[in-house]
């Protein structure tokens, strides 16, 4: 098993997190910390941490300053930001202070579900020891460029899935198909297949709203929020 330390000052995202963890077979969560200082003393005292969700923004210290006294204390575990920072230079500094992957928040199911597997497969290429020839080093490098959401089915444009994500993301709560197309400018139809879409791969939630009569109205929101 893959031993996981969830970092994150929400307790409740850092639920979701976990929980989100313990869904991916081989992964198991060793435990969860809410600061930088938490976060420290879990590598430390955890009898094994394979690798931090590490959150960028916490009360003490940031998530960047974290991975730098990780590595000053001789800890090389590995680390994948989970954070809300979106500016390029964070992005960079991460990359740069060793930082495998970086999720931007929110996100779904399906995302980190994707970095983890893509984690392991690095793990058991990387376990396998011995020499590597060219193309066994291009695919170690490659190995965590997994894309973070699922492709678009043949016939679905990648903007009007954005425009339609967007939306989702920006609202305070759920919406219709009907003022989705409003809003972006799409048909009633085509935001409807676009949401069926986002909801059959877990990055949207479908609601039912029961009027006085007739069929229930279908709401959709995105599945997590920041």
């Amino acid at each position: 098993m893959i031993e996981v330390l969830v970092v994150d000052d929400d307790t409740r995202v850092a639920r979701v997190n976990a929980a989100y963890v313990e869904k991916v077979p081989g992964f198991h969560v060793a435990g969860e910390a809410h600061s930088a200082v938490e976060a420290l003393r879990s590598v430390e005292r955890l009898p094994r941490v394979d690798l931090v969700l590490l959150d960028h923004y916490l009360p003490d210290r940031t998530g960047l300053e974290v991975v730098q006294e990780m590595r000053r204390r001789g800890h090389q575990t590995d680390v994948i930001m989970v954070t809300a920072a979106r500016d390029v230079s964070t992005v960079q500094a991460a990359m740069r202070q060793g930082a495998l992957q970086y999720l931007v928040k929110p996100f779904a199911y399906a995302g980190l579900r994707a970095k983890l597997e893509a984690y392991a497969d690095l793990r058991r290429t990387l376990d396998g020891g011995g020499e590597a020839e060219q193309a066994e080093v291009d695919r170690i490098f490659g190995a965590l460029s997994a894309p973070s959401e699922p492709g678009l089915p043949k016939g679905h444009s990648p903007t009007t899935a954005e425009s339609v994500r967007q939306c989702l993301m920006k609202s305070d709560g759920p919406l219709s198909a009907q003022e989705i197309a409003e809003r972006t400018g799409v048909s009633r139809q085509t935001a409807q297949r676009y949401l069926k879409l986002l909801e059959r791969t877990g990055r949207a939630r479908l609601t039912l709203k029961y009027g006085d009569a007739g069929r229930p109205e279908h709401r959709y929101e995105w599945a997590t929020r920041p």
